[in-house]
């Protein structure tokens, strides 16, 4: 093809300059095609891209119809039950709660009721009316002075910096009007986040906010942050459910002078926060940490974020908790659904244990050291829907938080494009011209009907299924697909050994 297009790229180039100047006329004809072919000569002798080297022009379609793959994906080939990592029916879901439209759909369920991995709700035939008030919380133990009255659902950590100003400013201001909190994530609190909505400040590996000019903690400049009166919560991250064990990245486009100065690092460079905190090594060093933010902040609730991997590790945190006396006030388990802006594919495909074995564990081990009781579960980590929060509850989950779920409120369209800067709708960018798509108050109302419409359903399938409170919630209530094997089994089993017995013969 490459050659082609030399010999007879002249060809066609030479030809019309001779009509054009024939005709005297047309002038920017030849005027193109000399540009297209002197692009197209330099891509047939450049090295560093194969398909431009062998296809000098045509190469180009290549890459502008990679460039639009997602899209072309969501508008032309999914279906309402495709879609990664969340289908369209529930992305839709999202948009018509955050916009308080109805949410009911017609014509019945498109998904496979028969298949061994649909999962629903056993409802009763003695249904109650769901309550009106929306659920909500106590969160902070016997070493708590100043404990949180928290919702049910909450905002998950997403920094300032992988989110846009006015993203964070939507979701605070939504947070406020809907009384929930907002996690900074760990880039640290920004301005954007003091819109008045209740925080819950994430201090990761890197101590964004409240770091030395090496990177180390500083105490003096978390008290400053942790006592002011929208924080009422302070989480230690130490490891995220996307990219357990690998810290995070802020790419240097995304590094504005102003993104710099919260996180007290170098404008434009790329951010890495190492993979583990430089304030301790282990459990007993974990829990003294909690013990002195929990003393610098005030007595608010300290607790500690991580996604499950080596057991171990985490019936160690256990023991010393018994042995020491020290207890967080929360502990967050993120499953390795979760989500994230940019993570090497291999650690969000490959490391970490899912969010329901992940609670399961945490549950029966907390209940085996006694700990139960003096703390707090929250689950993180692709809960979307309502009965996403319901079966984390059934797992042992006291509380819910969600990122994913509030981008889409925010008008987030699963472009895939978290991690270049590129984010179309203004929410995962630093780009000025794309941020000013995104209305404040517009979308901080939608963050707040998505947050209460989501909770109202929930509500609404406790009663179907014949609870009256969220403490009657439990793996009871949950049927799936592979218990229709075992009913099949149990009411045909002549007919199954009617066709073994055929066999033999």
């Amino acid at each position: 093809m490459r050659d082609k297009f030399l010999s007879w790229g002249i060809v066609l180039v030479t030809a019309t300059w001779i009509v054009a100047l024939l005709i005297r006329a047309h002038y920017w004809i030849p005027i193109l095609l000399s540009a297209i072919y002197a692009l197209g000569v330099y891509n047939a002798y450049q090295s560093k891209h194969a398909i431009l080297r062998n296809f000098p022009v045509l190469g180009y379609f290549r890459y502008f119809f990679e460039s639009i793959s997602p899209e072309m994906q969501q508008y032309f080939i999914e279906r309402e039950t495709d879609g990664k990592p969340f289908p369209r029916n529930q992305r839709s879901a999202v948009y018509r709660r955050a916009k308080n439209l109805s949410d009911t759909v017609a014509f019945g369920t498109q998904l496979e009721v028969n298949h061994r991995k649909y999962e629903g709700i056993k409802h009763s035939i003695y249904a109650k009316s769901p309550v009106e008030e929306l659920p909500r919380v106590w969160v902070g133990g016997e070493q708590c002075t100043q404990p949180y009255h928290a919702s049910l659902f909450n905002i998950s950590a997403m920094s300032f910096g992988a989110l846009s100003d006015r993203a964070q400013m939507s979701l605070n201001r939504g947070a406020k009007k809907g009384n929930f909190y907002h996690n900074t994530g760990e880039g640290g609190i920004s301005p954007y986040h003091m819109e008045g909505g209740d925080l819950c400040w994430q201090i990761g590996t890197g101590y964004f906010g409240c770091r030395d000019e090496e990177g180390k903690f500083n105490p003096e400049l978390f008290e400053k942050y942790a006592t002011l009166p929208n924080v009422k919560m302070i989480e230690i991250k130490l490891s995220q459910g996307a990219k357990p064990g690998h810290g995070g990245v802020l790419p240097g486009v995304k590094n504005t002078p102003e993104i710099a100065k919260i996180r007290h690092v170098t404008p434009g460079m790329t951010v890495i926060s190492p993979p583990s905190h430089s304030s301790f090594s282990d459990a007993s060093g974990l829990l003294r940490f909690v013990q002195q933010l929990r003393e610098l902040s005030g007595g608010k609730p300290v607790g500690f974020k991580l996604c499950i991997g080596d057991t171990k590790e985490f019936e160690d945190i256990c023991v010393q908790m018994n042995v020491m006396k020290i207890y967080p006030d929360f502990i967050t388990i993120d499953g390795a659904e979760g989500g994230t802006g940019a993570a090497p594919p291999e650690f969000s495909d490959g490391v970490g244990m899912p969010l329901e074995p992940a609670l399961i564990f945490v549950n029966r081990t907390l209940n085996n050291y006694n700990l139960r009781s003096k703390l707090r579960v929250i689950a993180s980590g692709k809960v979307l829907t309502s009965l996403d929060i319901l079966r984390a509850v059934a797992m042992g989950a006291d509380m819910c938080n969600n990122a994913r779920g509030f981008m889409f409120s925010l008008g987030c369209i699963q472009a895939l494009r978290c991690n270049n800067n590129n984010c179309p709708t203004g929410v995962a960018t630093q780009d000025k011209m794309l941020v000013k798509g995104l209305d404040v108050t517009d979308k901080s109302e939608r963050v707040y009907h998505f947050h209460k419409n989501t909770l109202h359903t929930c509500n609404e399938l406790i009663a179907a299924a014949g609870r009256s409170s969220y403490e009657e919630v439990d793996a009871t209530m949950f049927m799936r697909g592979d218990e229709f094997d075992h009913l099949a089994d149990l009411y045909f089993p002549d007919i199954l050994g009617n066709v073994k017995q055929k066999a033999r013969y």
